[in-house]
C-alpha cells in the first residue's frame, strides 16, 4: 500500500505531536519525582528522564528509548581478591550469611531461615529498604556458593563466590560474581557512578573490607574506631 501525501503528513503530525507529548510528560514526571524523597521518587524520575530521552531522540516508543540507555539491561560485576588467610575459615564465614553486614555496607540485615533459604534487606536511596529471599543453588564446602533470588525480589539477583588456593601459597583467591536487575537498569547505575557509588566500585570496596576483617580481625574505619568480628 502506498501511502498519500496526506497520510505521510497525518503520521508526522502525530510523530511530532508524540514527541512533545514525551518531553512534556517526562518533565513533570522528573520534576514529581525529585519533590518525592522516597524510593518511588527517584524511579519516577527515572523513568521521566527515560521520556525526555524518547522525545529528545525522536524515538517512537518508550521500549526503544529504555533499550538506548540501557534500562532494561541487568547489572554484572565480577571481583577478586587474594586473602592471607586458608579457603576453610573464609568459606565458613562468608557461608553464615548474617555475617555479610558486617562488612558489606550497602547490606542491613540477613536472617537465615534454613539451609536453603535466608532473607535479605539493603539499603536503597533516600533511606529506603529493598528485600528480598534467596535460595542456594549450590554448596560446595570451602570452595563455592551460589545463590538467586526467588519470585517477589525487589530487586532480582544471583551470584556466587568462589574460594581458591591463591598461587605461592599467598592465601586464597575469592571471587565475587554478582547480577542484577536494578530498578532503572543501566541508568541507574550511570547515576550512581556520578555519585561514586557504582556497582563494581561498591563490590570492590566490600571485598576489602572482607580481606581486612579475615587478616586482621577488624575493619578500620573513616573515624578511626576498628569495627571487629561478630
Amino acid at each position: 500500500m502506498t501511502l498519500t501525501s496526506g497520510d505521510k503528513q497525518g503520521n508526522s503530525q502525530a510523530s511530532e505531536t508524540e514527541r512533545w507529548a514525551s518531553l512534556i510528560g517526562g518533565g513533570a514526571m522528573v520534576l514529581l519525582g525529585l519533590r518525592q524523597a522516597s524510593l518511588r521518587g527517584v524511579l519516577t524520575a527515572l523513568a521521566g528522564g527515560g521520556l525526555i530521552y524518547q522525545g529528545a531522540t525522536k524515538k517512537s516508543t518508550i521500549q526503544q528509548a529504555q533499550d538506548a540507555i540501557g534500562i532494561n539491561k541487568p547489572i554484572k560485576v565480577e571481583k577478586t581478591v587474594t586473602i592471607n588467610k586458608p579457603a576453610d575459615e573464609l568459606y565458613r564465614y562468608w557461608h553464615n550469611f548474617e555475617n555479610l553486614p558486617t562488612f558489606m555496607k550497602h547490606l542491613k540485615s540477613v536472617k537465615v531461615y534454613d539451609q536453603k533459604r535466608s532473607h535479605w534487606i539493603a539499603n536503597a536511596p533516600l533511606g529506603n529498604n529493598v528485600e528480598w529471599d534467596a535460595d542456594i543453588l549450590e554448596d560446595r564446602e570451602n570452595e563455592f556458593i551460589s545463590w538467586v533470588s526467588v519470585e517477589g525480589a525487589d530487586v532480582e539477583n544471583s551470584g556466587f563466590v568462589r574460594f581458591q588456593k591463591a598461587p605461592g601459597d599467598r592465601g586464597t583467591e575469592v571471587k565475587v560474581v554478582l547480577e542484577y536487575n536494578l530498578p532503572g537498569g543501566g541508568l541507574t547505575a550511570a547515576i550512581a557512578k556520578l555519585f561514586g557509588e557504582e556497582p563494581e566500585q561498591q563490590i570492590g570496596d566490600e571485598l576489602r573490607r572482607f580481606k581486612m576483617l579475615m587478616e586482621a580481625g577488624e575493619i578500620a574505619t573513616t573515624q578511626g574506631q576498628p569495627s571487629g568480628r561478630r
